[in-house]
């Protein structure tokens, strides 16, 4: 089975941690021995993952060192912390998978004028228990957090080199973070100030791939009806109708799970296989069926 694999970056570094390395590839080991598991099943897999946190206390530490060094620009933070988480999750799966894997850093085609730019919606970085300054948001009920523009992704520009990869046998780690956003100037590439949703790439690039599995692994266990409330309920199925619905309906969380039952509707809608939402621990047991939210047509 070919297997698109998104890690969320609240996933691998917990609420109430620091976001120092050694947490990090502590988190990142335990959910490496799953996946060794899964690709000794056989399967052909790659993975993607968020960068939310990482890059949201990247940007922090450059503005307080602003006076001293030069701040960089979002695009190349998104890929320094492409190569920061890719070097952790390939060093940590190789322990324990005894195969090649790849990181490869990933552009992501993005229209420079999406109306994400003038409407900035992801969540990045720490979470606050109150709302610090203006361009803050409350993200699920969890907190407080600073919010980017988060563009739709268009096209992946390295996705040949993805499928070359995968068919020499080779796990490939892509699209850390959604990807480098750029766009297209002329026959020129140029980096945007952005970060792109991780799911939603996920999504392209498991259409790109001809995936029959899109899994997002994320902090909470599946997908919840009044989430948050009294109310909530878990849901173990939903049929692409129902979660469109749902989303009608106002029940998913703006940056948060709406753009991942998005993400899992595009593929399922658009290449006919089938998404799994699960908790980080969850990913062997999701595939298997027993745990999660399986999205399907």
């Amino acid at each position: 089975m070919r297997i698109v694999l998104a890690l969320g970056g609240n996933a691998l570094l917990a609420k109430g941690q620091k976001g120092t390395a050694e947490e990090q590839r502590e988190n990142i080991a335990k959910t490496c021995e799953s996946i060794a598991r899964i690709i000794q099943q056989g399967n052909v897999l790659a993975i993607t993952h968020g960068n939310g946190p990482q890059v949201g206390n990247l940007l922090i530490q450059q503005e307080i060192a602003s006076g001293d060094v030069a701040a960089m620009p979002m695009d190349v933070c998104d890929a320094m912390t492409q190569g920061q988480l890719g070097y952790l999750i390939q060093s940590e799966l190789e322990k324990v998978s005894h195969r090649t894997i790849a990181t490869l850093i990933t552009q992501i085609v993005v229209d420079k004028n999406d109306p994400a730019f003038k409407n900035p919606s992801k969540p990045v970085g720490p979470f606050y228990e109150e709302k610090l300054e203006e361009g803050m948001v409350l993200d699920a009920g969890r907190g407080w957090r600073k919010v980017v523009p988060s563009p739709i992704p268009l096209d992946v520009i390295e996705i040949e080199a993805i499928k070359s990869l995968l068919k020499a046998g080779i796990v490939v780690i892509a699209a850390g973070g959604g990807g480098i956003p750029v766009f297209k100037n002329g026959g020129k590439l140029v980096g945007i100030e952005a970060v792109i949703d991780k799911d939603r790439a996920s999504a392209l690039i498991a259409k790109e791939i001809g995936a029959n599995l899109l899994v997002i692994a994320t902090s909470i266990d599946k997908v919840y009806r009044d989430f948050g409330k009294k109310t909530q309920k878990g849901l173990d199925r939903l049929s692409v109708a129902a979660a469109k619905k749902l989303m009608d309906g106002g029940q998913f969380a703006e940056g948060s799970m709406k753009p991942k039952i998005e993400s899992c509707i595009d593929f399922v809608e658009n290449d006919g296989g089938k998404a799994i939402i699960c908790a980080l621990g969850d990913i062997e047991r999701a595939i298997n069926g027993k745990a999660g939210t399986v999205i399907e047509a």
